[in-house]
């Protein structure tokens, strides 16, 4: 596919970024060959770890095609920050690093409320407060009594709502679960589908009132397909971690993060509309 399509996906490039994006398509021409080595050989760990780079190099390409942003978010949302674009963060914890790639184009306000707080510093010292085999490692509770941020400029908890972007929609779904939306075996754009799913924890009385809490979703894909699990259509996903798995698996309930840092894409965010 990559082959026929070769000629097209450069003509949708700014003309000033197409040779960044020959060098991209030439790197992902090789790690596809990989990939199909990997996956002919049975070499489950080369195989995910080659197509997770692989997966990289698309969304930088993709990151050429976007160009403008490509949807309006709704008023009614315009005072939260928004991500418009993506961004690579560095989260520090008491047994290593994880870098995380979180995605604004599909899941702008969550993206955003997130790299605005690594911003200022809130998720520094805070502790991993539950911790389930194979299902989630949560994070984000503020020290003392409330759950969230609270905005110094209106002293009340800022929140973000339930944002799901499903393929071939222009735009995300705001506090609509799929069951809310009849979407019974859709597949999010963003999927809760491989180690480390990026996912944006509210109560279970409601879907809009998620402010900080975030967790790391610890299924694989092989185990959970999209779509057949409990988050799915229910959660917002806003990003993956993309190296430091093995530091993923040994956290705990008795470990916390020590530094989270935007090391890329600081840029794409926007305070407000």
């Amino acid at each position: 596919m990559l082959g026929t399509k070769r000629d097209a996906i450069l003509k949708g490039v700014p003309e000033a970024d197409r040779a960044k994006a020959e060098v991209l398509l030439q790197s992902l021409e090789d790690q596809l060959q990989t990939l199909a080595t990997t996956a002919e050989s049975q070499q489950r760990d080369p195989f995910i770890a080659a197509r997770r780079e692989a997966l990289s190099t698309i969304g930088q390409v993709e990151d050429l095609l976007v160009g403008a942003f490509p949807f309006t978010i709704p008023a009614e949302f315009a005072g939260l920050p928004r991500l418009l674009g993506r961004a690579t963060v560095k989260i520090t914890t008491t047994k290593g690093d994880l870098i995380t790639v979180v995605d604004g184009y599909n899941a702008p306000l969550t993206a955003g409320a997130f790299v605005d707080l690594v911003q200022k510093g809130f998720y520094d010292g805070l502790p991993f407060t539950r911790a389930e085999d194979f299902y989630v490692l949560q994070t984000g509770d503020p020290k003392g009594a409330g759950d969230g941020y609270i905005d110094p400029s209106t002293k009340t908890q800022r929140t973000v709502p339930l944002e799901i972007k499903v393929p071939d929609e222009q735009a995300p779904f705001y506090n609509q679960t799929f069951e809310d939306l009849g979407l019974f075996k859709a597949t999010p754009t963003l999927p809760f589908a491989t180690l480390g799913t990026l996912g944006w924890a509210h109560s279970d009385e409601h879907l809009d009132d998620g402010s900080s809490q975030f967790f790391f979703f610890l299924y694989e894909a092989e185990l959970t397909p999209a779509g057949l699990n409990l988050v799915d259509g229910r959660y917002s996903a806003f990003g993956y971690v993309v190296d430091g798995f093995d530091v993923l698996e040994e956290l705990g309930v008795d470990d916390g993060i020590v530094k989270a840092t935007v090391i890329d894409g600081a840029e794409n965010l926007a305070a407000h509309a």
